[in-house]
């Protein structure tokens, strides 16, 4: 599960990043659908930045990790929907598919290391002794 957190974690964070100081950098290399909008780059960062860094606060704080990668996997799925929609209109047309299958890729990570997350919440929760 950390693994996937430093994984997303830096991925996010420099993504976020990128969109936000080169949306045009980001267009060109690897958002590619439709026209160029800088807005919605940017919009995209303000979510993808801070979606980087709730990845890499989890990993200090385990108590973040469940709902951390419940709000990513459900980030991965509507953004694979998103992309299963759009699958022909990427330029060049074979990254539409590529694109899909990646993102389909890290729902799946992220659903495997959600359930195993909250396993371990779950046994540490209830492993804990009350006295009376």
């Amino acid at each position: 599960m950390v693994a996937v957190l430093v994984i997303y974690g830096v991925y996010s964070t420099v993504g976020g990043l990128v969109m936000l100081f080169a949306p045009g950098f980001m267009f060109e290399n690897i958002g590619g659908f439709g026209v160029f909008n800088g807005h919605y780059i940017f919009d995209l960062a303000s979510f993808e930045l801070p979606l980087g860094l709730m990845y890499l606060a989890a990993i200090r704080w385990p108590g973040w990790r469940v709902p951390t990668l419940a709000f990513a996997t459900a980030h991965y799925a509507l953004h694979a929907i998103s992309h299963l929609i759009d699958i022909g209109n990427a330029t060049p047309p074979w990254v539409g598919t590529f694109d899909f299958v990646m993102i389909a890729v890290g729902l799946l990570v992220h659903a495997i290391a959600w359930w195993f997350s909250a396993d371990v919440a779950r046994a540490m929760t209830s492993s804990r002794v009350t006295r009376p």
